[in-house]
């Protein structure tokens, strides 16, 4: 019998990753536990260039529209981007609050999106979701078949910048680049 997967939920025995919260103050006292907070500490931590490796620019949140023969799909966020060869990017992006989760109807649907509005570009779905300790997970999918499977998946945790202490920062250099 073949294992059904209609959803991902992040590895919690994976490595966190400390990186320096660069979320204005006035957002971080207001912002909830939503999918628009995470997409919002996602922007101004800029984890989607992080997490990709790639210079990523937010195109459009929350991009309703019709792909055919699917209807009407959605994703949360779409970035563009450009890697140091010249290639350029599509990664939609599907975020997660408190107890969501991230489906692979979704994944598989960000795909069509990209294959119908933006044919010329690489198409990286990404998924994000707040993970209870505070930590956010990062997701990278490839298609299969009519669904979807991990690539990678790290695990950020933003700390204030004075909480990063030289010896960590030294022992992030010492770490494989290409991960």
């Amino acid at each position: 019998m073949a294992l059904s997967i209609t959803e991902f939920t992040p590895n919690v025995m994976l490595a966190e990753t400390r990186i320096p919260d660069a979320t204005p103050g006035v957002i971080s006292m207001y912002a909830l536990s939503d999918e628009q907070a995470l997409l919002a500490r996602l922007r101004y931590n800029r984890l989607v260039d992080v997490f990709t490796r790639v210079t990523c620019y937010s195109l459009q949140s929350h991009l309703r529209t019709s792909v055919p023969d699917l209807g009407q799909v959605e994703t949360d966020e779409l970035y563009v981007g450009l890697d140091r060869a010249g290639a350029h990017y599509v990664f939609p992006v599907q975020a997660k609050g408190g107890r969501d989760r991230l489906g692979v109807v979704q994944v598989y649907q960000d795909y069509e999106l990209c294959a119908h509005k933006f044919p010329s570009l690489i198409c990286r779905p990404i998924g994000a979701q707040f993970m209870p300790n505070g930590v956010i997970a990062m997701f990278e999918f490839e298609r299969q078949g009519l669904g979807a499977a991990i690539v990678r998946e790290k695990h950020y945790r933003l700390v204030a910048p004075d909480d990063l202490p030289a010896d960590e920062l030294a022992k992030y250099r010492l770490l494989d680049p290409d991960d």
